[in-house]
């Protein structure tokens, strides 16, 4: 059933970038295109969900960041940056230690968003100390 399907094993959506630690069992593709494809479809989801929440504010700083290049390809709002931070990992401590420093992120000194980490609602946190479904 799940045999070659990419798997979310972590994530953190924070206010300015997002956390996702992804199985990927076969590059099929490569890493680009697997985040291409997936930023592209969060992107057409918030956008809709911005619609239907009718905060025009925010679409039209959205559409105010695409490039006069980009709005000439047909791209209507700038939701991600075009770059991407990925690194391969192999050993279950790598993983560990991605897991927990991503889930700590919004209770960092900088951030500072919830007093417990596994009370921020963008996370995948409390699914590994709780047990709650994501």
């Amino acid at each position: 059933m799940y045999e070659n399907k990419y798997r979310v094993i972590g994530y953190v959506i924070m206010p300015n970038h997002v956390h996702a630690l992804l199985y990927v069992p076969e590059m099929k593709k490569s890493l680009s295109t697997i985040i291409g494809n997936a930023k592209r479809f969060m992107a057409y989801e918030i956008i809709k969900k911005l619609e239907e929440q009718k905060n025009f504010d925010l679409l039209q700083e959205l559409y105010d960041s695409v490039k006069e290049k980009e709005r000439k390809k047909g791209q209507r709002h700038k939701v991600f940056e075009d770059s991407f931070d990925a690194k391969e990992y192999y050993a279950n401590e790598f993983v560990y230690q991605k897991l927990d420093y991503m889930h700590k992120n919004p209770v960092s000194k900088k951030w500072q968003l919830v007093n417990e980490f596994t009370d921020y609602l963008h996370s995948s946190a409390a699914f590994y100390d709780k047990g709650v479904k994501m």
